[in-house]
């Protein structure tokens, strides 16, 4: 197969691994600058180009992975569309990735199918700043911004003041952002699942540094491998299949009253979780991709 890796950046560590192990499996891997990219939108031949170094190309791919930053969703996501346009195979499919890319709309849609998560409140008009910090049950509390990343715009009130104070400034700055409850009994920690077709493939425990309340590997976190509850999996798999993503990174939360998702991640990382569990995730994907890609051309999953 030719399989089209959308990454900026063929360094990356997630992006060579794909590459490595798509060679294995006797695939041709081609990664792919988005960014680079330029469409053809007709009714009758949909095409995608790239402009490298001034070279001109067509792209074609019998399936393609895509590895699209946050800050490049849209027109990341418009270029894979392209190609789903036509008929390529995708992994996780366009309307999946802008699905669980905002945040708002994913905990809806998590919520509406009974998904367990944190309490979460989400209001516009500043009147509404008391009501907003009592429904999540007060202080401490997290606010997060909608479109944050490795724990970037993720603070933690300590004080009912204190929350009042952040949610004001964030929306003086008319960012969109949600408040949540705050788990104390996780400790700082937290359960990436990595999920690939129904089942999850590999688990780890991430844990703050000291002083962070915030666990994720690009602040300083550490990981060890952990070992999964069944309702802690059937939880993961289901949370990436509300979402619409055959490929996830499903992070929990150990609650005193069982699994809670905190996030739906689309474009997992791939070095954590190999380093931690030792396991073959980037050969995992290729074989799912084998395998899925002979069903046809991606059919819309989930909903919303």
């Amino acid at each position: 197969m030719k399989i089209g890796i959308l990454s900026r950046n063929a360094k990356l560590y997630s992006t060579r691994r794909l590459v490595e192990a798509a060679k294995e499996r006797g695939h041709e891997p081609q990664v792919v600058d988005v960014l680079k990219c330029f469409m053809n939108i007709t009714a009758n031949r949909p095409t995608v180009h790239s402009k490298v170094r001034g070279e001109v190309t067509q792209l074609t791919f019998d399936a393609v992975i895509p590895r699209i930053g946050a800050s490049i969703t849209a027109y990341g996501t418009a270029v894979l569309r392209q190609f789903e346009v036509g008929g390529v195979y995708s992994v996780n499919e366009s309307i999946a990735i802008t699905r669980s890319r905002d945040k708002l709309r994913a905990h809806q849609l998590l919520a509406r199918k009974g998904v367990g998560m944190p309490i979460t409140s989400y209001a516009h008009s500043i009147d509404a700043t008391d009501e907003i910090i009592q429904s999540v049950g007060g202080a401490p509390l997290i606010v997060k911004i909608i479109e944050s990343t490795h724990g970037n715009g993720v603070v933690l009130a300590e004080t009912n003041k204190a929350a009042e104070s952040l949610i004001n400034a964030f929306r003086s700055l008319n960012a969109d952002f949600l408040v949540q409850e705050f788990i104390k009994e996780s400790g700082g920690s937290d359960v990436r699942c990595f999920v690939v077709g129904d089942k999850v493939i590999a688990a780890m425990q991430r844990s703050a540094k000291e002083g962070e309340f915030r666990s994720n590997l690009h602040r300083g976190g550490s990981a060890e491998v952990t070992k999964l509850k069944p309702e802690e999996r059937a939880l993961a798999v289901r949370a990436a299949k509300v979402m619409g993503l055959d490929v996830a990174g499903v992070d929990l939360l150990r609650s005193a009253h069982g699994p809670l998702v905190i996030e739906v991640n689309s474009s997992p990382g791939l070095e954590g979780i190999e380093k931690a569990t030792g396991k073959d995730v980037a050969g995992a994907i290729i074989r799912y991709i084998e395998k899925d890609s002979l069903k046809g051309p991606n059919k819309p999953k989930g909903k919303g």
